[in-house]
């Protein structure tokens, strides 16, 4: 186990290392000059000069590149100018908020995604399974901002049984049920397409395992059915469903960029958004490195955890 877990880390290494370039050279891509943008009316060529020396940016790219790499490793990554403190300080700030809402929008489409999937694998053809389908379909396709947005007109604004945007009220609040109040929808949202992916999934992961020969034992030595469907076929077919869990979580860190920005919650998503519009480089810069080497992280451990389920993968 340790070895195979050495050995995945070192792969990730080249993974984070071309996540760095890939974002950097895309910041530098993007239109119009970050000094400009930081003085406004104040943009003369001295001052514009001189913002650029402090930045690094009068350096040939390259040595930016590696200059902006070698801070990053040692914990430094850089100043955010808009906000004027520590990059770092301001993504373990939001971060916060966004491991709320996507841990939550996670758990549920897990939970959710596979109790759907072995319900109609057990109950295939049958009006439950049909139901399923359909209701899994509509998750898909719906996009979830489309959907956050009719959430909003439904449940805040039409019947007003939840607040319309933020983590809390902004008066008062503050309290589990207050955060509870004001997650609902997002989480709701976030989850949607991804609960029907696994459900997908784990469906034909169940199918798979059900026809198996072993299961035939069990059901003629007489193993009553729900613990043949839920403790041996699921136990088999999880090995099949862990990594679909561990691309749709990196799909539910992804997504809450824009449900971030439909409902207004303070994460790092709504924070990259606006680091964008405000031409901060290195905000934008170490939030996407930041997000994407939990996502490596995470499908590590996923991996550790589908090996510890089925040793062959070790080999």
């Amino acid at each position: 186990m340790g070895n195979y877990f050495l050995r995945r880390l070192l792969s990730a290494i080249p993974v984070l290392l071309g996540i760095t370039v890939i974002v950097f050279l895309i910041m530098s891509m993007i239109p119009g000059d970050p000094a400009t943008a930081i003085l406004g009316a104040y943009a003369t060529p001295d001052n514009v000069a001189k913002i650029n020396k402090d930045l690094g940016l009068d350096q040939p790219l390259v040595s930016q590149y590696f200059i902006w790499l070698s801070n990053m490793l040692q914990g430094d990554f850089g100043r955010s100018y808009s906000l004027n403190r520590p990059v770092i300080d301001e993504i373990l700030e939001r971060f916060n908020a966004t491991l709320i809402l996507a841990g939550v929008s996670f758990v549920l489409c897990a939970l959710l995604g596979i109790i759907a999937g072995v319900v109609s694998a057990a109950r295939q053809f049958s009006m439950a399974d049909k139901g399923i389908t359909l209701v899994v379909l509509l998750g898909i396709s719906i996009p979830s901002f489309f959907l956050g947005m009719m959430m909003i007109l439904l449940f805040a604004i039409n019947l007003r049984w939840l607040p319309v945007s933020g983590m809390y009220a902004i008066y008062g609040g503050g309290d589990l049920p207050d955060l509870l109040k004001h997650l609902v929808m997002p989480a709701v949202a976030l989850a949607s397409v991804a609960t029907g992916v696994i459900a997908r999934l784990s469906r034909s992961a169940m199918l798979e395992v059900l026809r198996q020969d072993y299961i035939r034992t069990a059901r003629a030595k007489g193993v009553h059915e729900r613990q043949v469907v839920w403790k041996h076929a699921l136990k088999a077919a999880m090995v099949s469903i862990i990594p679909v869990l561990g691309i749709q979580a990196g799909f539910v860190l992804s997504g809450a960029v824009y449900i971030e920005m439909v409902f207004q919650w303070p994460g790092v998503g709504k924070m990259l958004v606006e680091a964008i519009l405000k031409r901060d480089i290195l905000l934008v810069q170490g939030g996407v490195v930041f997000v994407a080497s939990c996502y490596v992280l995470f499908n590590i451990a996923v991996d550790m955890l589908q090996s510890w389920l089925d040793p062959r993968i070790k080999a």
